[in-house]
């Protein structure tokens, strides 16, 4: 018996001499306040540089308001707001400075030109945002209220600062592999895209919500750019802007990458802009993606593929051409201009082509009929229709609220063109009808 004894004994110190795991890191218990008026940048930053050196694990956020500025997240950690949390960011724009130290893209070719987020990663693998709390982007103390006689955009809210010096994102991730963000809600974005996923493998959405005011401009949902194997799945997403983004916009990287394999289903969908929209201007090439059993409600416009001339600053250096997409199963309903945007404007743009594109069971109700368009040299290759259904209701189908018709006024309530389908090569239509 004595031998049985020394034997546990010596495994016991050797188990408590042994070097000891990563552990999980409970803010409160770090010494931050949850009270939602004192910072706590510096703990939660000191958290996760911990974590992730000590091999990975969990920054738990629980039990309060953790007021912040921007954190970088970092290899091997998960940041975990539980439910009863939030991670509210600061209400002072001087909170989220451009980023000095990046490693994986040129600031001075980004959109905006900024690489100020409030939760970055550039170049970490293994890292996650999960639980039921939320991520509020305090939006309120970053926009004002337009003059109802003035007309900018079609939004209700417009930025104070100017584009380049605001807030462009809430949560920006670069250059990184294996990212999961689950079951957490963002609210109240600064005007500022909600997730961007720059050049990113292996990123998966799941039961997460976007509840974004629609009045605020470029409150983009999730914007997926150059990144392979990315699926977002049981998602809620209410975007100011376009509510799902795929695109290829290479400027800013070392050499041009693809978006390709990009999964988007059982999501239910609602935006000021488009719901769903694919490339942008010289956007390099976007393929073999899939978007199905979609619910698209209240949105200004559907699904939408458009290539205009260089914008702004947000443009790519490559010519367009997206292939190989399938939508199906997808339900449109209170659309209130066009539920199909596929449009090349017919400037000198670079645009290679679209091909290979398949809508089956896709039913629609909206305020304007299906646009495609593409000029005489660039036609649109193999686009195929089976069992969908695109009917053009008149206005006073829908009910909408005071904001939605404001909208409608400046744009020109009288728009509710019908159909157009120009520029394409092998159309195919089974048991489909655009009713007018």
């Amino acid at each position: 018996m004595n031998k049985y004894r020394t034997a546990i004994l010596a495994l016991a110190i050797a188990l408590l001499t042994c070097p000891l795991q990563a552990k999980d890191i409970d803010l409160r218990k770090s010494g931050a306040k949850a009270d939602g008026k004192t910072k706590i940048t510096k703990v939660l930053q000191k958290a996760i540089d911990n974590v992730s050196a000590a091999g990975g694990g969990k920054v738990i956020l629980s039990g309060g308001t953790f007021l912040s500025g921007s954190i970088e997240l970092k290899s091997g950690v998960e940041l975990f707001i539980d439910a009863d949390a939030v991670l509210l960011a600061s209400p002072d724009i001087a909170d989220f400075p451009d980023r000095t130290d990046v490693r994986h893209y040129d600031p001075s070719a980004m959109p905006r030109n900024r690489s100020a987020a409030f939760i970055y990663a550039d170049e970490a693998e293994n890292i996650a945002i999960s639980g039921r709390g939320v991520i509020d982007g305090n939006g309120q103390y970053h926009i004002r209220r337009i003059p109802d006689n003035e007309y900018r955009g079609g939004w209700t809210y417009e930025r104070i600062y100017e584009p380049e010096k605001s807030l462009p994102r809430v949560v920006f991730f670069a250059g990184c592999k294996n990212v999961s963000v689950t079951d957490v809600t963002m609210q109240n974005q600064p005007a500022a895209w909600s997730y961007w996923i720059h050049d990113c493998d292996y990123v998966t959405f799941d039961r997460c919500k976007i509840l974004a005011d629609l009045r605020f401009p470029n409150n983009d949902g999730i914007h997926i750019n150059c990144s392979r194997d990315v699926t977002v799945s049981n998602c809620i997403i209410e975007a100011g802007d376009d509510a799902v983004i795929v695109r290829a916009n290479s400027r800013s990287l070392p050499e041009n990458k693809a978006c390709e394999r990009v999964v988007v289903s059982n999501c239910t969908l609602k935006s000021w802009a488009y719901a769903i929209r694919l490339g942008w201007c010289q956007d390099g090439e976007i393929r073999n993606c899939i978007f199905s059993n979609l619910v698209i409600t209240k949105s200004w416009l559907g699904i939408g593929m458009d290539f205009p001339p260089a914008f702004r600053n947000d443009f790519g250096r490559e010519a367009s051409f997206i292939e190989n997409i399938i939508f199906s199963n997808i339900i449109m309903d209170e659309i209130y201009e066009c539920p199909l945007h596929m449009y090349v404007f017919p400037e000198d743009v670079m645009f290679k082509g679209i091909r290979n594109i398949y809508f089956t069971d896709v039913h629609a109700r909206s305020l304007c009929g299906a646009e495609i368009f593409s000029p005489e040299e660039h036609p649109f290759e193999n686009l195929v229709f089976t069992n969908c259904t695109f009917t053009k209701v008149p206005p006073e189908t829908f009910e909408m609220n005071e904001d939605t018709r404001r909208r409608r006024a400046k744009m020109g309530e009288g728009d509710t063109r019908g159909s157009r389908i120009v520029g394409v090569k092998g159309l195919v239509l089974n048991n489909t009808v655009f009713n007018e």
